[in-house]
This record gives structure tokens, C-alpha cells and sequence, in this order.
């Protein structure tokens, strides 16, 4: 049982969603959004139209 309970604690967890707060897309948390470029509310990035 030990064993098991450690080994649970190891177990893969999806990577969390949140929204972004410039364009509303799905975004993985501590990233740049990848459609607009933003992150903690500015420009890090800079998405050409194409």
C-alpha cells in the first residue's frame, strides 16, 4: 500500500488552461499567449498577420 501511495503522487496531470486576458484564447499558465502575444497584461511577443 506504501508503495502504491507513492507511486500515485507521480501520476501525469494535464497542464492548466486559463484564459487570456487581452483576447480570451486558452492559454497554458506562465506562458506568453500564443494569438496575441501578451503576458501579465503587456506585449512580450509579436505576432505578424499572415
Amino acid at each position: 500500500m506504501r508503495l502504491r501511495t507513492r507511486k500515485a503522487a507521480n501520476r501525469w496531470h494535464a497542464a492548466a488552461l486559463n484564459k487570456c486576458g487581452q483576447c480570451g484564447s486558452a492559454v497554458v499558465s506562465h506562458r506568453a499567449c500564443p494569438s496575441c502575444g501578451y503576458y501579465k497584461g503587456r506585449q512580450v511577443l509579436t505576432i505578424g498577420a499572415a
